[in-house]
């Protein structure tokens, strides 16, 4: 399996593989899309797997807003990050999610927050993020699920405040 950055030519099949991935719905492909319209849009952070020529995996993480006062600070959100069926709970997912936070920290991205699956992101170092401080108030989600991953060594420290989903997460039409 090779994980490497999506080009322009991998863009149909990347659609594809969400709406296959999140069992025929459009919503995460269409998600991806906003995205890459977006200022958060960040190319070396739009990863895929691939294997025998196929994607089989795709994870976007972009750039957000951590409101501290009047002060915005730029973090990444990972959302969001698809599998194609016959591949989930293989590792490719988890392959993708490690790539993704290693370019995070070396693009210095102190910090990685999602909405996500509270038994299946720890292993990867999310915690609750209002634990540490950091809030969000777009969504009403349960605490276990709003999570945080300090990707630089202190970065946690110098955070705090309400996350800012950018425009391209919400549906415009």
């Amino acid at each position: 399996m090779n994980i490497r950055t999506e080009t322009r030519d991998d863009f149909e099949e990347v659609h594809e593989l969400h709406v296959a991935a999140f069992g025929k719905r459009e919503d995460e492909a269409l998600l991806v899309e906003r995205i890459r319209q977006s200022e958060g849009f960040i190319p070396e952070l739009s990863i895929v797997a691939q294997l025998d020529g196929n994607i089989i995996g795709h994870a976007l993480f972009s750039r957000a807003s951590l409101l501290e006062g009047s002060e915005v600070k730029p973090v990444i959100v990972l959302a969001p990050i698809g599998v194609t069926p016959a591949k989930q709970k293989k590792g490719v997912g988890g392959q993708l999610i490690r790539e993704g936070l290693k370019r995070c920290g070396e693009l210095g991205y102190g910090v990685v927050l999602l909405i996500g699956h509270p038994s299946y992101y720890p292993k990867f170092g999310f915690w609750p993020a209002r634990g540490f401080g950091l809030e969000l108030k777009q969504f009403n989600v349960p605490d276990e699920v709003f999570m945080v991953c300090e990707v630089i060594e202190g970065a946690l420290n110098q955070v705090k405040g309400e996350l800012q989903y950018p425009t391209a997460f919400f549906d415009n039409n």
